[in-house]
């Protein structure tokens, strides 16, 4: 775990040292860009309970405002019951959603997402699948700050979820009561975003807060705080295209869910993950895709173990 972190230090501090006197942005953007507000935004792209809900946000530097579609995968492994110590059942959560950032003004956007999941876990009676609408998400976000020389951005946001998804009671007896479509519940989230960016170099630094409330069922999932950073390096870049690389440590922990206003056991935890990426853009175009692994897991007291994650993103900018 030293050896990643240090590792990981070493080369965005290299990549700072690199830094020359051109920019991240396409040229054809750069007047509109000056005019509008670069962000990073969280949501929960699954449910909001122990494991499954992970936060993955969006990064792009390249579109100030877009609609996109993005796909987010998550595996873990989980006890198969609790009469056993091995980790045997795998469990898949995939999410397609319609994604989209746009101004309303010069500070202030709006960030929504809706996403369609479909889950499956391997038990030894056979597979479980689930499909459907997740929670929706909307956000808005506010620039705070920026420096005369806008190498120095400062953003908070708050956002709502709304409970679309299909809570099912009966999941919420397994080993991953986050097996589900959605929460059920009315969540709220608060957020802030620093971004330092100069010549060929950017670093983001995340951190947000989302406090779950009782659904229907009296069923209540932990808050989730998140947190990032995560640095940018442009590889390449022509009149029409560039191309950038990624490189950051995202961490979440999560607090016991509850029920009947009852504490339930191994149901907190937390889990750090190294991230890398990329992100090229054409004309009003970008493509991106990150693959996240774990350095540190512990989830619902030891039973459940992150795994990988992957997305991948198409945009469009409007």
């Amino acid at each position: 775990m030293k050896k990643f972190i240090l590792i990981l230090v070493l080369i965005l501090h290299n990549s700072a040292l690199a830094a020359e006197k051109d920019s991240l942005y396409i040229s054809q953007y750069q007047n509109q860009l000056q005019k509008l507000s670069k962000y990073e935004a969280f949501f929960c792209d699954a449910c909001g309970c122990a494991a499954g809900n992970g936060s993955s946000g969006f990064e792009s530097l390249l579109n100030p405002q877009f609609i996109g579609i993005k796909y987010f995968a998550q595996h873990y492994k989980a006890k198969e019951n609790l009469f056993t110590q091995d980790l045997t059942q795998n469990q898949y959560f995939n999410t397609i959603q319609v994604w989209g950032k746009i101004p309303v003004t010069q500070k202030l956007s709006i960030y929504g997402s809706i996403p369609f999941q479909f889950h499956e876990k391997k038990t030894l009676q056979g597979d479980i699948n689930i499909s459907g609408i997740g929670d929706a998400n909307i956000i808005g976000i506010y620039e705070i700050l920026k420096s005369q020389n806008e190498y120095h951005q400062l953003n908070g946001g708050f956002g709502i979820k709304i409970p679309l998804g299909r809570f099912d009671e009966k999941g919420i007896t397994g080993v991953n009561p986050s097996f589900q479509l959605g929460t059920g519940s009315w969540d709220y989230q608060l957020a802030l975003s620093y971004k330092f960016q100069k010549n060929l170099f950017a670093l983001m630094l995340n951190t947000d807060y989302t406090i779950k409330t009782e659904n229907k069922k009296h069923y209540q999932f932990g808050n989730q705080w998140n947190y990032a950073a995560t640095g940018f390096y442009r590889l390449w870049r022509n009149e029409n295209s560039i191309l950038s690389g990624k490189l950051g440590l995202q961490g979440e922990v999560y607090d016991w869910n509850k029920q009947f206003a009852e504490v339930i056991p191994r149901t907190a935890g937390s889990a750090l993950y190294g991230k890398l990426g990329f992100e090229v853009s054409y004309k009003k175009f970008s493509l991106g895709s990150e693959l996240m692994l774990p350095a540190y897991t512990q989830l619902a007291g030891g039973d459940i173990e992150a795994k990988s994650r992957f997305s991948l993103f198409i945009n469009f900018g409007i």
